[in-house]
């Protein structure tokens, strides 16, 4: 692999969905099955539409696309726009 996938990178999912009892555990399965833990996740109701925000400051750059992946397929989900950047700090 070359150095940029083996690089943490800054990492911020925005997606819509229907607003359903456990949608919110279900866009966590993809960190979780990873051993990752989020920095940041918010949401807000907006009459049949759920808002999500997950972002990590320092994700592996080979996990993103396969985590992309599995958020665009839990059910009830409509959109999902990635924000990526290089990371700003080291991860230890």
């Amino acid at each position: 692999m070359s150095d940029d996938m083996n690089s943490p990178v800054f990492v911020r999912f925005l997606l819509d969905a229907d607003t359903a009892p456990g949608l919110l555990s279900r866009l966590l399965q993809p960190y979780a099955k990873r051993d990752l833990v989020p920095d940041r996740m918010w949401s807000h109701r907006s009459g049949d539409t759920l808002h999500v925000e997950i972002a990590m400051e320092a994700m592996p750059a080979e996990v993103v696309h396969v985590v992309e992946g599995n958020l665009r397929q839990v059910v009830g989900v409509r959109t999902v726009t990635r924000v990526m950047r290089p990371c700003l700090r080291q991860v230890a």
